[in-house]
């Protein structure tokens, strides 16, 4: 009897840094096959471990300011003295097809396309604590001491971001944490807004029509 859209929902996933936005991610696509990840842009240097198009479209600096100028991106910012920024038409193909769009990008850009598309759905990912996220920073060992201060500072600030988003989720287990980002997309289907039509078939109007007519002659009886 109901319709839904055929339009994909717009899904972001925003964290601390190490909160493990990465793991719980990839774990989600591997179980369902309608998410897709955007790739995002970024004119950060790639790390042991990154690949090209996969992890991040890595370019020049020059490079990301023109895509900047053609307005290539659906939102962009500057963190970290790294350029990263969303592309617009990749988003907008997967959207329109049906597919479900999972956006890794920081609390920043978030607010930016919630913005411009209400509609989004704001996922925030916490570590279990903040000394964790200080032990995570240290065993990946790709930074330097500085850089290290900068990002738990930056997690600190992040922190006072939750309320923009709609749900928070804490990734004291990578199995639990994927669970309840799997009910929270269930849940967004069966939203109201999310139905384009009611409708009902003929044959159930005939036996709608027939059951009416049946109690409506009970009734006359009864009062007779």
């Amino acid at each position: 009897m109901i319709k839904n859209k055929k339009r994909g929902s717009l899904i972001i996933i925003s964290g601390t840094t190490c909160a493990g936005k990465g793991t719980v991610i990839a774990e989600l696509l591997k179980r369902n096959s309608n998410l897709i990840l955007s790739t995002s842009y970024t004119s950060r240097p790639i790390r042991k471990g990154d690949i090209q198009d996969v992890t991040y479209h890595f370019v020049s600096k020059d490079e990301f300011e023109r895509k900047i100028a053609n307005n290539d991106f659906l939102e962009y910012a500057l963190v970290h003295d790294n350029y990263y920024g969303t592309p617009k038409e990749e988003i907008e193909q997967q959207l329109s097809k049906g597919h479900d769009v999972i956006l890794e990008i920081e609390v920043q850009g978030a607010k930016i396309i919630k913005e411009k598309f209400p509609e989004t759905i704001l996922i925030f990912i916490l570590a279990p604590s903040m000394e964790e996220v200080k032990k995570r920073l240290i065993a990946r060992g790709s930074e330097t001491k500085e850089q290290m201060i900068t990002r738990f500072k930056t997690a600190y600030q992040e922190l006072n971001e939750i309320n923009k988003y709609n749900y928070v989720v804490v990734n004291d287990e990578v199995k639990n944490a994927v669970l309840k980002i799997e009910a929270i997309l269930t849940s967004e289907k069966c939203r109201v807004d999310r139905i384009e039509e009611i409708y009902v078939a003929n044959k159930e109007e005939f036996m709608h029509e027939l059951l009416m007519d049946k109690e409506f002659d009970n009734s006359e009886k009864s009062i007779n």
